[in-house]
């Protein structure tokens, strides 16, 4: 770090994450502060498709952010990088993975109280972390509340105190500037100009007084020497205001909350210079995240992008030393690279570069063996990973495939990309059920998946919903003879053989026993009738796998010539479809834990989903850590978790989600087994 002419620390090139709830104006504010900071001509609007953000075809055609997007600009001599992630839960791993090497976030946020849950869900995943952050409040231009009643609804979904920063000039109900109290200046709003000082006006003086005594009682809880000074009614220096505003704010202490309107340009240079003066740089990035520096270069891999003719590019952080292009890298597992290609981005635009220094955010191109959330280094050798990216659970899956099957190759490789891009996606081979199962984050997530495959891979994958993998067992035993006799010519076929089919308890499987006494079945031939057992189970009279029954082989006879192991296979498989339909046989569906997050306010109408998907609630608690939240437990059948993420999110703002796995099979009768057979009946036919 080097300092300015003021004193102040150079913190080297920073790495801002934007972050905020679904429409809340991310995307319109990395607009205005590039448009500001003279990076681009004109300040473009999302509703016009003509954002810096949100180049993507399938961001445009949504009208919403489904990826990550960076752009790097100057302000006052220095470098920020402003990584703009979606807001939407569905693509909330474009975060989790860029976070870990930004030095501070922006939460951007609405005067909304509806907003509030999801903003807590990005405030949690904040605190986790441990990045220092500011909110933002946006369209302050639309709100009639005032701030205090704002602040009083936001406060709750943070776990460290809100430190109001500015105080908003009304006139005629519509907030003109702002007084800010780290400065005690009063400022108004000037149209694609900067905010002009003014003085302050008088029936504020009392307000701002009352304000910043409230933020300066805030920054004394953390400083004795303050709290002092406050008791003894001194003004503290304003240097000090500053330290502790810095000092805090890099050690999680506080929340400060700036406001503005985005779409307006308004509060982008206020919000700038506080960024300037008091985010992190990369030096408290790379000791958060346990970096011991020993000279090498050190890059943590944020995004993975594969652009339609640029091939794969790594958005990495530089957290330590240089690097240029052509250097060769090392990943976590010893894995080489070299890369080809050096790049600054501009939202979809890349700038190639010779070189990168600390604490810049530049694309790595064909880093091809890298994965996102990846550390890597230019030091020979296995690299220690500074932090582990969590996956989301996928909660929505759809099954896809290709009409041609030669194109089958193409869709793997190609959905295997998307992966790297997103890892909340994920790719099922589901073996009982033959078929290549996509999942992930919701309706909207799969869709653009979708779309992506056919945009930028050219692959046309075909969707419906995937299949579940039902069994059927039976409920009572029967004795049963097969017999196979065949003569056509030369040595015929001739097994004959008495089996016992018994049901047995649910989850014991399948097991095959022999009572044979006397000969009457040569031992060479039994493993055969086993064999024709097996065989047959795959498909039982209702059509599906067969499980949880015992046969016993009692008793048959043989025959010295014709007989043989196909015969004898043979035998077992008529015995089976002749005896099981006897035996009273019924449908098993699969029944799954789930685990429902939801704000404890919306528990009851998530109550009310589960059990209008057949589930059996198993109680409910708080969710641990998550003031506000509860954990519905219940058991569901798979069948009926397709929708589920849908009704939830609809449920909760958006918010909810749930966690499952398989716990148990369970019979299914009535009106919705005849369903299920009939339906799988005529796929068997088709």
């Amino acid at each position: 770090m080097t300092s300015t002419a003021n004193g102040r620390e150079r913190q080297g090139p920073r790495c801002i994450a934007l972050v905020g709830p679904y429409l809340s104006g991310k995307t319109t504010l990395l607009e205005a502060i590039l448009f500001r900071l003279g990076a681009i001509a004109r300040q473009g609007k999302v509703a016009e498709k003509t954002t810096v953000g949100d180049a993507a075809p399938e961001a445009r055609a949504h009208g919403m952010s489904v990826e990550l997007n960076a752009a790097t600009v100057q302000f006052m001599g220095e470098s920020f990088t402003f990584v703009d992630c979606p807001g939407s839960i569905e693509f909330g791993q474009e975060a989790r993975a860029a976070l870990m090497g930004c030095d501070a976030a922006v939460v951007v946020c609405e005067p909304d109280d509806k907003k509030v849950p999801a903003l807590q869900l990005i405030l949690k995943q904040l605190d986790d972390l441990k990045i220092p952050r500011f909110i933002f409040i946006n369209k302050i231009d639309r709100t009639e509340s005032r701030l205090r009643d704002v602040l009083s609804y936001l406060q709750p979904a943070s776990v460290t105190p809100l430190l109001l920063r500015q105080v908003p000039i009304w006139k005629d109900d519509i907030v003109r500037g702002f007084v800010d109290l780290a400065l005690e200046r009063a400022f108004v709003y000037r149209e694609n100009a900067p905010s002009e000082v003014v003085d302050m006006p008088s029936d504020m003086l009392d307000r701002e007084k009352e304000a910043r005594f409230a933020m300066l009682e805030k920054l004394a809880d953390y400083d004795d020497a303050l709290m002092e000074e406050l008791l003894s009614d001194i003004e503290p220096p304003r240097d000090r205001v500053f330290n502790d505003l810095t000092r805090e704010l890099s050690e999680g202490l506080i929340t400060p909350v700036l406001f503005g309107s985005a779409e307006n340009g308004n509060g982008i240079f206020r919000l700038m210079k506080a960024l300037r003066h008091e985010a992190p740089g990369v030096a408290a990035t790379a000791k958060r995240l346990g970096l011991a520096a020993n000279g090498s270069a050190v890059l943590q891999i944020l995004k993975t992008f594969h652009t339609a003719h640029g091939g794969k590019l790594s958005l990495s952080r530089v957290l330590a030393g240089a690097i240029a292009d052509s250097a060769t890298v090392y990943g976590g597992k010893g894995q080489e690279a070299r890369i080809a290609g050096l790049f600054t981005l501009m939202g979809s635009t890349p700038q190639k570069i010779g070189k990168a220094e600390t604490g810049e955010t530049v694309a790595l191109g064909k880093l091809d063996n890298m994965a996102t959330g990846e550390t890597i280094s230019a030091a020979k050798g296995t690299v220690k990973q500074l932090a582990k990216l969590d996956v989301a659970p996928g909660v929505y899956g759809l099954a896809i495939s290709v009409a041609d099957r030669k194109d089958e190759v193409k869709l793997t490789s190609s959905v295997a990309k998307l992966i790297e891009e997103d890892p909340s996606l994920s790719l099922e081979q589901n073996q009982s059920t033959h078929e290549m199962v996509l999942w992930g984050q919701g309706e909207m997530h799969l869709r653009v998946a979708l779309e992506r495959l056919m945009g930028k891979f050219g692959v046309q994958a075909n969707a419906r919903p995937r299949r579940i993998d039902y069994r059927e067992t039976i409920r009572k035993p029967v004795q049963i003879r097969g017999r196979h006799k065949k003569q056509s010519g030369g040595h015929g076929q001739y097994g004959d053989i008495v089996v016992e089919i018994k049901p047995v308890p649910r989850g014991s499987g399948f097991t095959f026993t022999d009572t044979i006494t006397g000969g009457v079945v040569p031992k060479q031939y039994i493993p055969a009738v086993e064999t024709g057992i097996r065989d047959w189970m795959g498909q039982g009279p209702l059509g599906f796998p067969v499980v949880d029954f015992t046969v016993n082989l009692s008793d048959g006879s043989y025959h010295d010539v014709d007989s043989s192991e196909m015969a004898f296979k043979t035998a077992a498989r008529i015995a089976m479809s002749e005896g099981m339909p006897q035996c009273s046989p019924v449908l098993l569906e699969p029944i799954v834990a789930v685990e429902v997050h939801v704000p404890s306010e919306a528990t009851s109408r998530v109550n009310q989903i589960v059990s209008g998907h057949r589930g059996q609630l198993l109680g409910f608690d708080g969710r641990e850590g998550w003031p506000g939240w509860d954990t519905v437990k219940a058991h569901m059948p798979e069948s009926e978790i397709g929708s589920l993420i849908i009704e939830l999110r609809s449920a909760t703002a958006g918010v909810g989600t749930f966690v499952f796995k398989h716990d148990h099979m369970s019979e299914l009768t009535g009106r919705q087994a005849d369903q299920v057979v009939t339906n799988r009946k005529a796929t068997l036919a088709a």
